[in-house]
């Protein structure tokens, strides 16, 4: 499976069975791991084997069930945090969706004090992924209308469309879309809107939109 079929596929699961993630699949996904948080400086943690995390009243709340594994989004405390995350997280939610894994973005019905993580002073658990063989492959978000995204010209080159309709793709809080995309020849901005979890959706969208419209083809616009 490659990035744009993930992208498609993949879908929030909150519900998972008790089956293991084997061994080879953690290789890949501890190994990508490394690689994303020496590229990024942040220190994103994957924790097997763990239902303490998931194992209270705030994950009934959420309508978790049976998570035993889950990514920690960690980093130095700063302004783009929330965007670092939410980009470089993403890319381990595609692949573990490639390894035939269900995820789920968690930004508040989980226990932070007994997530098994190391963390320094000077850094901060920003959310976490929910991580494994879910119960169901869960189900397709509803969309916002596309033109309150984007508004399409017919002049648009066919890798920005791609690229709109990955990003249209990209789990958001609540599923609440609150952003909107900009393009100005080969520059693109992507604009968060005001609300909680937005920074952190930015991230996640923009890693959407670069797989889908390919990274050489334009330079994103702070």
């Amino acid at each position: 499976m490659n990035l744009i079929k993930a992208i498609e596929e993949r879908h929030s699961v909150r519900s998972y069975t008790d089956r293991k993630i084997d061994k080879k699949t953690r290789e890949k996904l501890l190994s990508e791991c490394e690689k994303i948080n020496r590229e990024s400086g942040l220190n994103i943690q994957i924790v097997f084997d763990d239902k303490e995390a998931f194992g209270g009243l705030m994950a009934h709340y959420g309508s978790f069930k049976n998570v035993q594994n889950y990514i920690a989004l960690i980093g130095e405390k700063s302004s783009d945090l929330q965007e670092k995350v939410g980009y470089f997280g993403e890319k381990l939610v595609l692949l573990a969706q490639t390894l035939g894994l269900n995820t789920c973005w968690v930004a508040l019905t989980y226990n932070k004090k007994k997530c098994k993580i190391n963390m320094n002073e000077n850094e901060k658990l920003v959310c976490v992924i929910s991580l494994g063989y879910g119960e169901t492959m869960g189900i397709q978000h509803k969309n916002k209308d596309i033109n309150k995204i984007c508004t399409f010209s017919k002049d648009d080159p066919e890798w920005f469309k791609q690229g709109v309709m990955s990003a249209m793709l990209a789990p958001t809080a609540m599923n609440q879309q609150k952003f909107k995309i900009e393009r100005n020849d080969n520059i693109v901005k992507i604009i968060a809107g005001a609300g909680f979890y937005t920074k952190l959706d930015l991230g996640i969208v923009k890693c959407h939109f670069e797989i889908g419209a390919g990274k050489e083809n334009f330079e994103f616009k702070n």
